[in-house]
């Protein structure tokens, strides 16, 4: 299904950046088809785990907010995790973090970032779409996926669908959903296979210095904006390129690669955020300021294992 003809959710008004993504497209980056997926991960499944779907299911990253409306044509029960984009049910304020009951006829209106950049709407059972290369997810770059499989956001008239019965009275236990990121919050970066070739005062200062996240962001990765690193190393192999990779142009200034991101580089690396610190930097608005930090792929493996444990122990059939 495409989602056009059945009752669900009518777009009454498209925001900014409104896009249907789920845990992403696994195993196809050999064909120069990039990873895509929600790009704070975590938001997008706790938001699903509300529901008692599979933590991957597909469900709407809305950046900014900007004014997306959406009317309801049957009642249902949503749940919103992630940002607050001041969310509104009709009049009523929604808190992120939560399920709520939506009845037919009342509107659903994101409005400006109030904390956080990305909030995630999840709906009974995972919103349907066309799955293209394994995934719904939309990519527009590569004009894949999405609503109508063509990689495009919503627009107004579009319509939602899904097909499940949702879990209702599930609440996120105390301290396991990560806050919006704060002024100078800490990113965990694994370091890479150039790091040797920076100069000693670079490394200094890539991990000892604030760095702004710039106006230049988008799925696709993060300009940060710092003191000038320098490589010593003048040319380089193409290499594959992780989620979170930190590249570094000759400009001196890192780029960090997201969900959308190409598959291969020539960039040298200072290494690769973690997949929790790249959720983070996800939710992190232009003028944020990051602090870089070094940690071992051990550490990097066991906080992941640590967060994806949270969401088996949270309760029955989380995942």
């Amino acid at each position: 299904m495409n989602g056009t003809g059945a009752e669900g959710l009518r777009v009454i008004q498209a925001g900014p950046l409104a896009m249907i993504e789920d845990g992403g497209r696994v195993g196809v980056r050999h064909l120069g088809v990039t990873q895509s997926g929600g790009a704070d991960w975590v938001s997008l499944y706790w938001a699903n785990w509300l529901l008692g779907n599979a933590l991957d299911s597909a469900a709407l990253e809305i950046v900014v907010g900007g004014g997306l409306t959406l009317e309801a044509e049957r009642t249902t029960r949503l749940a919103l995790v992630g940002a607050d984009l001041d969310a509104r049910l009709d009049d009523a304020p929604l808190v992120p973090g939560m399920s709520f009951v939506v009845r037919e006829g009342q509107r659903l209106v994101f409005r400006q970032p109030r904390d956080g950049l990305r909030s995630y709407l999840a709906f009974p059972g995972g919103l349907e779409a066309p799955v293209v290369l394994g995934s719904r997810s939309t990519t527009p770059r590569e004009r894949l996926g999405g609503l109508h499989g063509d990689g495009q956001p919503l627009k107004a008239g579009d319509r939602l669908s899904w097909s499940g019965e949702p879990v209702g009275g599930r609440r996120i236990p105390a301290g396991l959903l990560p806050p919006m990121p704060r002024p100078g919050c800490r990113l965990a970066l694994v370091p890479g296979a150039q790091i040797a070739e920076f100069t000693g005062a670079s490394l200094y200062a890539a991990f000892n210095s604030d760095w702004r996240v710039d106006d230049r962001a988008d799925r696709m990765g993060v300009r940060l904006r710092g003191p000038r690193l320098q490589c010593n190393l003048e040319s380089m192999i193409s290499e594959g390129i992780p989620l979170g990779a930190v590249q570094v142009p000759p400009d001196g200034q890192p780029i960090v690669l997201l969900n959308d991101r190409q598959t291969i580089g020539g960039y040298p690396r200072l290494g690769a955020l973690t997949p929790l610190a790249a959720a983070r930097l996800a939710q992190c608005l232009p003028g944020h300021e990051v602090r870089l930090v070094a940690v071992s792929r051990e550490r990097a493996v066991a906080d992941y294992r640590w967060s994806m444990q949270n969401f088996s122990d949270s309760g029955p059939g989380s995942r």
